[in-house]
């Protein structure tokens, strides 16, 4: 008898076995050509001239490569970038180089930590550079603010401004805040009372006390007039701004006077002030008050574009906006213990709201239309 060895026994042997070859499948097959092309990893050689491939090496920057812009690169190809496009525009080339030079300058100086905060939140660096100029388009441009009486406003120590609030959504008082910094000669800040569901909203709340709001009770305005600053006050609250559409510019009850009070005690001047046009940014025509009660809001407005357009419908009616600053009204010549007198406190109160409420009316009549 004769035997032949086996196929694994001749493959283990190095030779080749008799025969025809075993067939490959298609996938087989394309593995390996596959692994036939794939480039093999070799050494190199450093008699070639190649520098050697030891990233570690002092030269091995010296490789040819893409190169990587610096810090001043990447400043100048923004700046020529924002030129061209200012050009585009139509705006001056030399406007968009200075806001750069101050974006840079801010960006410094909080990296730096060159910056101070009060002991209320108020960081007026924050407040200069990032919330004034995020306003200013829609106090210029969109809402075209027009402003009178600013001179009403005193230069330096303390004061009170009353105002009127509507439009839904507070902006009205951004507003007025902005147009005490901007129209006034001493571009004074107005720190403005808020309610404690503004600074316990997520993001409104930082960003109204950065920007020099705090809560309104009397022990925070009379330390507010204690250091010569300027108090805004909005005493209809929310009663004035989810009032609906068909009460605009009828103004609402002003509260017990608290503020009045904080006034007399701090001997400051109280300067009314009237706005007219934010009644009409976002016109109320209904409130769901199921959803304000499941959110835990005042009021859930329904208005012409919201919520029918969606996040459209959020963005503000570009009405004309007219603020007056009316007459001060001086506390100074009271008697010592005027703002424990409730009385007293009552007819101040009755008084600065009369005196709003007429000055609104005599606007209404002297404005030609609600967007022009």
């Amino acid at each position: 008898m004769t035997s032949a060895p086996s196929r694994r026994a001749t493959s283990q042997a190095g030779e080749r076995p008799a025969g025809p070859a075993p067939r490959l499948s298609p996938r087989e097959k394309a593995r390996r050509d596959a692994a036939a092309r794939r480039p093999h990893l070799r050494v190199a050689d450093p008699s070639a001239g190649q520098p050697p491939l030891d990233p570690t090496l002092a030269d091995a920057a010296a490789r040819p490569g893409m190169p990587v812009p610096d810090a001043a690169d990447l400043v100048d190809g923004l700046v020529a970038a924002l030129r061209a496009g200012a050009q585009v525009a139509g705006v001056a080339p030399e406007d968009v180089e200075a806001r750069v030079a101050q974006v840079l300058a801010y960006l410094r100086r909080r990296l730096d930590g060159d910056y101070g905060v009060d002991d209320f939140g108020f960081d007026p660096h924050f407040t200069e550079n990032v919330f004034y100029p995020v306003l200013r388009p829609l106090y210029k441009h969109w809402f075209r603010v027009e402003v009178r009486g600013i001179e009403n406003l005193p230069a330096e120590g303390g004061a009170l401004v009353v105002s009127n609030h509507s439009g839904a959504v507070a902006i009205d008082s951004l507003m007025v805040q902005l147009a005490i910094h901007d129209e006034h000669p001493a571009q004074r800040t107005m720190r403005a009372l808020g309610a404690d569901l503004v600074f316990q909203t997520p993001f409104v709340g930082p960003v109204a006390r950065r920007s020099g709001s705090t809560l309104a009770t009397r022990e925070d305005a009379e330390r507010l007039f204690a250091r010569g600053e300027v108090v805004g006050v909005f005493p209809e609250g929310f009663k004035g701004t989810g009032k609906p559409f068909s009460e605009r510019y009828k103004l609402q009850r002003f509260g017990r006077g608290g503020f009045v009070a904080a006034a007399l005690q701090a001997g400051v001047p109280i300067v009314p002030c009237s706005v007219v046009g934010a009644e009409e940014i976002y016109p109320v025509l209904g409130n769901m008050s199921t959803l304000a009660r499941v959110l835990g809001l005042p009021y859930a407005p329904v208005t012409p574009t919201f919520p029918w357009l969606g996040p459209l419908g959020l963005l503000p009616l570009p009405s004309k906006w007219i603020i007056e600053f009316g007459t001060p009204i001086e506390t100074v010549d009271h008697e010592p213990g005027a703002a424990d007198d409730p009385m007293l406190v009552f007819d101040l109160t009755d008084q600065i709201r009369e005196t709003i409420q007429q000055t609104l009316y005599t606007l209404l009549m002297q404005r030609r239309s609600v967007f022009f």
